[in-house]
C-alpha cells in the first residue's frame, strides 16, 4: 500500500488539514505541484490545510491522499469513517466471492478438464465486456471459476499443473476486474493480485506472466504507490520483450498493453514527456495488431488508442486536449461496455475541467447508459456528480438524478 514504507506517520489527533500539509511535506511537494495533481490551486490546498475550509468529501481526499502517496484512511480524523461516498458499498455478490477465494477443495476430486475451464473463462470475459452490469455478471461466475482453477492447480502436475496455473492466473486478473473500487474487497484485491502474479510466474507462461504483471501494476498505482507501478510496470516489459520475436498476437497486445500503463502512471506523477513517449510506443504496438484484435484482458486494440490518449491528457491535465482526442474517438467503436463507459467517464473529466457542466452531465449520462456499474464504481464519476450538486442552479436536478442512479445522498 501507498504508506506501508512510510517511517514517519502523522499524530492521530491532527485535523485532516494538517495531515494533509505533513504528508505533503514529507513526500517533499509543494502546495504548487500537489494542487497540480488534485485540479485546484495552490491557495486551496493552503486553506485546506490551515482549516479555513472544511475538509473535502472523500472522492478529493482521495485525490490528495493519491497526491501525498498515503492512503485516505491515513487522512481521515476517524479510521472508520464510510468509503462508500468515494468507491461505493461492496456488490451484493462480494460474501461469495471472497468464500471461493478463501476456501480451498479436498484433494480426492478429479480437476475439471482443462479445455472446458479455459472455455469458461474465454465465455466470462467475453459476457464481462459484453454486458452493462458486468460485476453482476462475474459476481455469478467467478466462485466456481475461482474454485476450479484452484483444485486443478491442487491435483495437477507436471505440464497441466503450469497450464492450470496460467489458467488461475488469468481467473485472479478477472476477479480483480470485479473486485475493483470496492472498499470492502480492497484486502480481496490485493490477495487476487499476489496470486495472479505467484500462478503466473509458476506457470512459466509469458502472457500469463504479462497479464498478472499489467493487473498488478494498477494495483499499485490505484493505491497511489507509483514508484512501484512503475517498476513492476518496466520489469514486466523488459520480461515480455524477450519473447515478442515468437510473434505471439496475444504476447504483442500485452507488451502493447504494458506500455499504455507506464504511461498513465508517469501522467499520473505530472512526467508528461514521460507519458507522451510510452503513448507514442503503445501507438506503435498498436498500429502492428490485425484488424478487429481486442485484448480481453486489457482491451488493448488500434481502437482503444483513442481512448487512452484521452485519459493520458486528462491526467496531464490538459482537457483541450483530452476533448480532441476524444472527438477523433467513437465512444461506439470500442466494443466493450464497461471499457466504453469508462471513456465517456474520462471524456467527462475532461468537460469539468473546462466548467462546461452541460457537456459533463451528457457524458456521464451516456456513460451509465453504457455501463451502469462502471460509473457507480468510479471514484471520478461520482466527485463530479457531487460537484455538478454544488454547482450552478440550472444543472441541480440533473445531477440530482444521476446521483440517485449512484447511490449518492442528495
Amino acid at each position: 500500500m501507498a504508506s506501508s514504507g512510510a517511517t514517519m506517520q502523522a499524530q492521530p489527533d491532527l485535523t485532516v488539514g494538517e495531515k494533509v500539509k505533513f504528508y505533503r511535506q514529507r513526500s517533499g511537494k509543494s502546495r504548487a505541484v500537489v494542487a497540480g495533481l488534485v485540479g485546484r490551486s495552490a491557495e486551496w490546498v493552503k486553506a485546506v490545510e490551515s482549516g479555513r475550509l472544511l475538509p473535502p468529501r472523500l472522492p478529493m481526499l482521495n485525490r490528495l491522499a493519491a497526491a501525498v502517496n498515503v492512503t485516505v484512511k491515513d487522512l481521515l480524523e476517524d479510521a472508520d469513517a464510510p468509503g462508500e461516498m468515494l468507491t461505493g458499498p461492496g456488490h451484493s455478490g462480494l460474501s461469495a466471492v471472497r468464500e471461493a477465494m478463501n476456501t480451498f477443495t479436498t484433494l480426492d476430486a478429479p480437476a475439471q478438464p482443462l479445455d472446458h475451464l479455459a472455455a469458461r473463462l474465454a465465455a466470462a470475459w467475453r459476457a464481462r465486456h459484453a454486458s452493462p452490469d458486468h460485476r453482476t455478471v462475474l459476481a455469478a461466475l467467478l466462485p466456481d471459476l475461482l474454485r476450479d482453477a484452484q483444485h486443478a492447480v491442487r491435483v495437477l502436475d507436471g505440464a497441466s499443473r503450469r497450464r492450470a496455473s496460467a489458467l488461475l492466473a488469468e481467473v485472479h486478473v478477472l476477479a480483480q476486474m470485479y473486485l475493483a473500487y470496492q472498499l470492502p474487497a480492497n484486502d480481496l484485491l490485493w490477495r487476487s493480485a499476489d496470486r495472479a502474479m505467484l500462478a503466473a510466474q509458476e506457470s512459466g507462461d509469458p502472457r500469463a506472466i504479462a497479464g498478472a504483471t499489467w493487473a498488478h501494476a494498477q494495483a499499485h498505482r490505484d493505491s497511489g504507490d507509483w514508484d512501484a507501478a512503475m517498476q513492476v510496470n518496466l520489469d514486466g516489459l523488459d520480461l515480455i520483450e524477450r519473447h515478442l520475436a515468437d510473434g505471439d498476437v496475444e504476447l504483442l497486445s500485452l507488451f502493447g498493453a504494458l506500455q499504455f500503463e507506464a504511461a498513465f502512471t508517469a501522467a499520473r506523477t505530472g512526467e508528461g514527456g514521460t507519458a507522451l513517449r510510452y503513448l507514442d510506443v503503445a501507438e506503435h504496438v498498436a498500429e502492428r495488431l490485425p484488424d478487429g484484435h481486442y485484448q480481453p484482458w486489457t482491451s488493448f486494440s488500434k481502437v482503444i488508442m483513442g481512448a487512452h490518449a484521452v485519459t493520458v491528457a486528462v491526467e496531464l491535465r490538459q482537457p483541450g486536449e483530452a476533448l480532441r482526442a476524444a472527438r477523433r474517438t467513437a465512444a461506439s467503436s470500442i466494443p466493450s461496455r464497461p471499457r466504453r463507459a469508462r471513456h465517456l467517464v474520462e471524456v467527462a473529466r475532461g468537460h469539468h475541467m473546462r466548467h462546461q457542466p452541460a457537456a459533463t452531465l451528457d457524458s456521464l449520462a451516456k456513460a451509465f447508459v453504457a455501463a451502469p456499474e462502471t460509473v457507480r464504481y468510479n471514484g471520478y464519476a461520482r466527485q463530479m456528480t457531487l460537484d455538478l450538486l454544488d454547482g450552478a442552479g440550472e444543472f441541480r436536478p440533473a445531477a440530482r438524478d444521476l446521483a440517485a442512479q449512484l447511490g449518492l445522498p442528495t
